[in-house]
């Protein structure tokens, strides 16, 4: 028996569309995390990007549970000393709702460059339109 290892030319990558609305963060977050990494193939290969592509549209329309709304806080530092800056969920939700999912969705990634290309195949849209059309996505049930 030999070993079965794919190249970087056999992979082939899907589009798949995502609609948000009414689901819940960290379970949407772990599945499409699932599908950019590339876990429900059978050919899956750890050290390979061989994921799919992910378009989520109504990012505005996801559903924190408890009470994340107001408790939950993202935070990120300048570098500067006293350069700490958080806000919460709510005030994230009203300026850039598609960040909600693709922070959740990049802890869920490896952290390495791997995981930032991966990264990359996800497009996240706060409304129902988006511009990939041409790449005829197949609509996900999740």
């Amino acid at each position: 028996m030999r070993t079965f290892t794919l190249k970087s030319e056999e992979i082939k990558k899907n589009w798949f569309l995502v609609d948000a609305d009414g689901q819940v963060l960290g379970r949407l977050a772990s599945h499409i995390a699932s599908i950019l990494r590339g876990k429900h193939k059978p050919e899956f290969s750890p050290h390979l990007d061989m994921g799919d592509c992910v378009v989520v549209t109504n990012a505005e329309k996801v559903i924190a549970s408890g009470a994340k709304e107001t408790q939950k806080v993202y935070w990120h530092h300048s570098g500067f000393p006293g350069g700490q800056k958080t806000k919460n969920l709510e005030t994230i939700r009203k300026r850039h709702p598609e960040r909600i999912i693709e922070h959740a969705v990049r802890g869920m990634l490896p952290h390495n460059r791997l995981g930032r290309k991966m990264l990359k195949h996800l497009k996240v849209y706060a409304g129902p339109d988006h511009p990939h059309q041409a790449q005829q996505p197949k609509p996900l049930e999740i």
